[in-house]
């Protein structure tokens, strides 16, 4: 187990409220192909930051990748309308086009 998984979990564990500590764990768990693990750290960083439009396109490509694609997409739809309601353009665009590689369309009715 990695030295960065290890801080990272001890810092979640001892209830850190910083989404970028959720959310690197997170990855770090989807990048060990952990994706349940994963998925319960994105669900409980959306529980503390639920307008944290990054974890919204990492969750949701992360379901898509492990064959989750309902879960997955409505992740990236959820996350467009953070992105929205916040005017980030860039993260809008990104999730719309995972979205519509996921095969959920672009979600421009939204």
């Amino acid at each position: 187990m990695s030295k960065r998984l290890l801080m990272l979990e001890k810092m979640t564990r001892d209830g850190s409220k910083d989404p970028f500590h959720w959310y690197a764990l997170a990855l770090e768990y989807a990048g060990q192909g952990r994706h349940d693990d994963a998925l319960a750290t994105f669900v409980a960083l959306r529980a503390i930051e639920p307008t944290y439009v990054p974890m919204y396109l990492m969750c949701g490509t992360t379901l898509v990748k492990a064959g989750r694609l309902d879960e997955g997409r409505a992740w990236l739809a959820d996350g467009i309308g953070v992105a929205r309601s916040k005017g980030d353009q860039h993260a809008l665009s990104e999730l719309q086009q995972a979205l519509a590689g996921a095969g959920g369309g672009d979600d421009d009715d939204a």
